[in-house]
């Protein structure tokens, strides 16, 4: 078992240690809860306050010319692109993951008509079988076929026109593969639509070597694009003359300030525009993408691996006969390690409270982010001792810790 002084080391030698020191990260905290809301790089905070004091503030409204807010979500779409495998023109940054997700649901049953079917995957993310649903529901002659990720290769049929899957999944970290279940859903030929919500910014993801034909992800996880932040969504250079957008907005129309009537979609992933995009939610993201400037992706998730390793290592070592059991894969997980226990709210809170934030999934899960571009070896190290700690004295038993807020 490696001791604090190796992870020292560790950290020492580590390629990505300078990155760091790109974010703000508070004193006295461990943050291993990237994974659901990235910490803030400091290009963010420069950015935005020239976008609000300057741009805002001074140009007023010819910042959309002279700052290029009208390009924003191609640009950030253009800066995503290589972090998942795709080509500039096939990714646009706009709205949140929920609409794109009910935007590219419902292209893509346009794209094979007569086909009624929409696979997805039990327990998967709730907003995504929400979207759904809600489709489902308006359209009125949609089947979902809801299976385990055991059952969906079987569940790909002739009848089908949508996959729709988590990459990485929210609370176990299970890594789809992406590969496979895109050539098995194409052989039957159906459309897939991946969601790269846990995947972008923390491992490779290749839509263009998967052959895949539709994707979302949002920018405020692993991108560390800040609270709400705009998300994006693809769409494969093949399939952009017959994708049509369900939602019209002007800022989807071919030429938006003519002031047409009648619709007429953009060229290629454009269309997928709907209203005005959100400037500084934009401003902020495109700072945030900074700081995956050069960054080797095979290496950072190597790195992600390697924390987990050593977080779940420490907790069998550390943590045994305390009730936890492991809820994710040794291998073939995203950067994110799950625990279970049956006081996991109440035991996340009092680590929390000790200066470690993780987060709590019901109904039972801690979940721990490792993202590697600030999280170094010996916080894991500090990390479980407080976890230790924390458990030895019984400190989650206190009623202050089993107080539920609105956000869990």
């Amino acid at each position: 078992m490696l001791t604090r002084e190796d992870c020292l080391a560790l950290d020492e030698a580590d390629p990505f240690a300078a990155h760091r020191d790109l974010f703000d990260l508070p004193a006295g905290v461990i943050y291993l809860d990237g994974n659901s809301l990235g910490a803030l790089p400091h290009a963010v905070k420069t950015a935005v306050a020239r976008c609000v004091e300057d741009q805002w503030g001074g140009d007023l409204i010819k910042s959309w010319n002279s700052a290029g807010w009208i390009d924003l979500p191609s640009r950030v779409g253009g800066l995503i692109a290589p972090l998942i495998g795709a080509d500039r023109g096939e990714v646009i940054a706009c709205d949140s993951t929920s609409v794109n997700l009910f935007k590219l649901a419902a292209a893509a049953l346009k794209m094979r008509p007569g086909r009624k079917v929409i696979v997805t995957e039990a327990g998967n993310f709730p907003s995504d079988l929400y979207v759904l649903q809600g489709l489902a529901q308006m359209l009125g002659d949609v089947n979902l076929r809801v299976v385990t990720a055991e059952e969906l290769p079987a569940a790909l049929s002739d009848d089908v026109a949508l996959l729709l899957l988590t990459q990485s999944h929210y609370k176990t970290g299970h890594v789809h593969d992406m590969v496979g279940l895109t050539a098995r859903t194409h052989a039957v030929g159906a459309l897939t639509l991946w969601d790269l919500s846990h995947s972008t910014g923390a491992m490779p993801v290749d839509l263009r070597g998967a052959k895949a034909d539709l994707a979302v992800g949002c920018g405020y996880k692993f991108l560390n694009g800040g609270p709400g932040a705009p998300a994006y969504l693809y769409v494969a250079k093949r399939h952009h003359a017959e994708f049509r957008s369900p939602l019209t907005g002007w800022m989807g129309h071919a030429d938006p300030f003519a002031f047409h009537d009648d619709y007429e979609g953009g060229a290629g992933v454009k269309q997928a525009l709907s209203g005005t995009p959100s400037v500084i939610g934009m401003v902020a993201l495109e700072a945030a993408l900074g700081v995956f400037d050069r960054v080797d992706l095979v290496a950072l998730k190597a790195k992600a691996d390697r924390l987990g390793d050593l977080f779940l290592d420490l907790v069998a070592e550390r943590c045994s006969g305390m009730g936890f059991d492991v809820a994710c894969p040794s291998t073939g997980r995203g950067s994110q390690v799950s625990l279970t226990h049956e006081s996991a709210y109440a035991i996340m809170q009092a680590l929390i409270e000790r200066g470690v934030i993780g987060d709590f999934r019901a109904p039972d899960i801690v979940r721990f982010g490792m993202t590697p571009l600030y999280v170094g070896f010996v916080d894991v190290w500090n990390a479980v001792a407080v976890l230790a700690g924390v458990m030895e004295k019984g400190e989650w038993r206190e009623p202050r810790f089993q107080v539920r807020g609105a956000v869990m």
